[in-house]
């Protein structure tokens, strides 16, 4: 079935479609995508506004906190008027201001195995490493995209993996999970604003590569000195005996 364009929705993603790359089948693509974001902080922002803009067409929004002042100086969807709001809350009512097109949906919850395995990818924007881990595990379990990203100082990290193309290396072989969660954090250590927007925009691209069928680096971590202004891509190995993918073909 092909995309119905109405000369509003022609106009608004036009730079998409006169990219031969992404066209009417692509942007096809990513009306028909359901998406996951978990944490709508720093990273989980700019990560929702780019995939609302970019006409995705199920977002779904997962965080039980509520906006305070303190946020943003870094998450640039929330106004000072939205403190003691829930952050949800707040990011549907301005996501849906952005491209009434699009479902939004909001989850003033922690993070569940059901809620993501009605997804076609998983982003994570938490801070949380027993979230991620769990992120982790059920992406791979329901054979889902998984994009994960975290932030602090100067410096961000992002690791993406298509489970449903491969089975083995996942985000377990390179932090276990019973790993302690880390001393530092945005809380105690402060983090550059912009470093956040800059990995929360890989993620989104990184999203858009994947339904759309561009996305090879499963397992790669890349590294972003935003003080250097330097990139560093590291490659993994999936870890023999793994507890989350060890068993896969």
């Amino acid at each position: 079935m092909s995309l119905e364009l109405s000369h509003e929705q022609f106009m608004r993603y036009s730079r998409h479609l006169l990219m031969g790359d992404i066209g009417e089948a692509g942007q096809q693509k990513l009306s028909e995508a359901r998406v996951l974001i978990v944490g709508l902080g720093g990273l989980g922002c700019p990560v929702a506004l780019y995939l609302a803009a970019a006409g995705v067409g199920h977002l779904s929004l997962c965080d039980p906190d509520v906006v305070e002042l303190s946020n943003l100086q870094r998450q640039i969807l929330y106004r000072q008027t939205d403190c003691d709001e829930y952050k949800v809350k707040c990011a549907e009512r301005e996501l849906r201001a952005l491209n009434p097109h699009i479902n939004v949906s909001s989850y003033k919850t922690e993070i569940t195995d059901e809620l993501i395995g009605s997804q076609d990818i998983v982003v994570d924007c938490t801070d949380n490493l027993a979230a991620r881990q769990l992120m982790n595990s059920a992406c791979h379990k329901h054979k889902l995209g998984f994009v994960s990203a975290s932030a602090l100082g100067w410096e961000g990290q992002l690791v993406a993996f298509d489970f449903a193309a491969h089975g083995s290396l996942c985000l377990n072989c390179i932090i276990d999970r019973d790993s302690p969660e880390p001393m530092q954090n945005c809380s105690n250590s402060g983090v550059v604003g912009p470093v956040l927007g800059a990995m929360g925009s890989l993620q989104a691209t990184t999203v858009i590569r994947m339904l759309l069928g561009y996305f090879q680096q499963h397992g790669e971590m890349q590294r972003y000195d935003g003080k250097a202004g330097r990139w560093l891509a590291l490659a993994a190995s999936a870890k023999q005996g793994c507890v989350v993918c060890g068993e896969a073909d």
